[in-house]
């Protein structure tokens, strides 16, 4: 076998290198290195419980609100307050407009440029792939026309974000009780032209069809029927360069899928379900969070004093850098000690959404459902954006003032646009006696257990093809890139 380190990668928030081994021409083995240590949960020990909320959004520049919702909630649930109905409504509008930000940028800007390398240079859909996606260089016209028009489109997009949270990143608008920003009833009209300015340019551009249609299709069929309709739709394309390139058999994960659930409601249900999705049997489980554990055994830190893993409430996180056999900053997070996949594809398949249940009946968790699942999301969750809005009362409160216990532990679970976010933090005479986070690119790019079981990265990646030929390189992979990509890694928050 042949050994090869891929890394850095571009357009990836933070520094990701993958060792593999490859037989044959294909990806033996993987190991998914995360090589920049940060250490946020020693940063937050003995600090005012309140500085959560101020510290943890800085752990990522791109889903600040994530781990801002995360840490509110974690602190409310140690407070035990109750986060009025306009709180809840307002906190899913920015966590909404984050995710969705977060999505159409992976599209069009981290995952559709591969496909303008010269490695795809003689296929029938190059030069349309190359004029709508191929990577912004400079001013001026040129190709990657969809993706100018994406960006403009994200920026107004974020613009709601200063009208719900002031500003964006680390908005400080969110808090344990609600957001400290109340919304008056004449804003709403300016805030749903955001809206419908987003949708107009998903509908136009992205979909070629109304949110509606989209989010309603229940089957691959219903897919291809749809994909006739709307040829012209980057969507459409996409699945064009989908099958061409084979992706619906590419990047296979494990089977199961964790979703904490989705856009927490008033009534204390969750606009996307929560629980686990286990492919084998085609059925959701009830999600037990006291199952989930960190196992330390190829990460660089120090080992616990026992020899199980520890739920996240007894973790610890001791830099051990010259640890033997470590690999990465990354911890192992399981769950019942199995390997679970997170992100829009759990969301939706845990939700029951039919059309990505269909995919990955036939096909797996791939580079293929991984993409489409994100885009349907899209289309589902926009259309909810608008009922949050409306539902805002006028002259009703946004914000419950709590008080910090002196002593209290909490635990807070969401989901960021990557998939399941959860902080745990504890409380002793007044102050953060631990804190521990586990993102979602923690669980997907995981490394190896104690058992040797690989993360569902490492796992995805075997099998993978490596260009025979390929003018990025010797030992590079368009295949690797496609299936890092699928998952849409922040490295930056895996190594918080």
């Amino acid at each position: 076998m042949t050994r090869l380190i891929l890394g850095p990668f571009n357009r990836v928030e933070g520094d990701l290198e993958v060792q593999l081994e490859v037989a044959d021409g294909r990806v033996a083995e993987a190991r998914v290195k995360a090589p920049m240590y940060r250490g946020f949960e020693v940063v937050l020990q003995g600090r005012d419980p309140m500085d959560a909320m101020t510290i943890a959004p800085r752990i990522c520049g791109i889903c600040s609100v994530s781990q801002s919702v995360a840490a509110a909630k974690a602190l409310a649930d140690a407070s035990g307050v109750v986060v009025p109905a306009n709180g809840v409504h307002a906190t899913n509008l920015m966590l909404a407009c984050e995710n969705l930000a977060d999505h159409l940028t992976h599209f069009y800007v981290f995952f559709m440029p591969d496909f303008t390398r010269e490695v795809y240079a003689q296929r029938p859909w190059f030069g349309e792939a190359e004029r709508r996606f191929a990577a912004v260089v400079g001013g001026g016209p040129g190709n990657g026309l969809h993706n100018r028009a994406a960006l403009a489109a994200r920026a107004r997009w974020l613009e709601l974000m200063g009208a719900l949270g002031g500003k964006w990143p680390h908005t400080g608008a969110i808090l344990p009780g609600g957001t400290s920003r109340a919304i008056e009833s004449t804003e709403r009209v300016r805030l749903l032209t955001r809206l419908r300015e987003m949708r107009a340019f998903l509908e136009a551009t992205l979909f070629g069809c109304a949110l509606e249609e989209l989010a309603a299709l229940h089957s691959l069929a219903d897919l291809h029927a749809w994909r006739m309709r709307a040829a012209g739709s980057d969507l459409a394309l996409f699945l064009d360069i989908a099958d061409d390139a084979d992706l619906a058999q590419l990047g296979a994960g494990p089977g199961r899928y964790l979703s904490y659930g989705a856009y927490l409601q008033p009534n204390a249900s969750h606009a996307l379900a929560q629980g686990v999705w286990d492919a084998a049997t085609q059925q959701r489980l009830a999600l037990d969070a006291s199952q989930i554990s960190e196992d330390l055994h190829h990460a660089w830190y120090a080992q616990n004093s026992g020899t199980q893993p520890l739920h996240p409430t007894d973790g610890l996180t001791q830099p051990d850098p010259d640890k033997a056999g470590a690999y990465t900053w990354n911890k192992a997070p399981r769950l019942a000690g199995q390997v679970v996949e997170t992100g829009a594809i759990a969301r939706q398949l845990v939700d029951g959404q039919p059309l990505i249940r269909d995919a990955c009946t036939l096909y797996g968790g791939t580079v293929l459902t991984r993409v489409l699942a994100r885009l349907v999301e899209l289309a589902r969750i926009l259309p909810m954006m608008e009922q949050w809005l409306m539902a805002l009362q006028p002259n009703e409160p946004f914000h419950q003032v709590q008080a910090m216990p002196e002593q209290a532990q909490g635990a807070g679970l969401s989901e960021a646009a990557r998939g399941a976010l959860g902080h745990w933090l504890r409380i002793d005479k007044g102050r953060i006696a631990h804190y521990q986070i586990v993102a979602p690119t923690s669980w997907n790019f995981s490394p190896r257990d104690a058992a040797g079981t690989p993360g569902a990265l490492e796992m995805a990646l075997v099998g993978a093809p490596l260009d025979a030929a390929s003018t990025d390189g010797p030992g590079t992979s368009v295949a690797v890139q496609h299936i890092v990509r699928s998952f849409d890694p922040c490295m930056v928050c895996t190594v918080h």
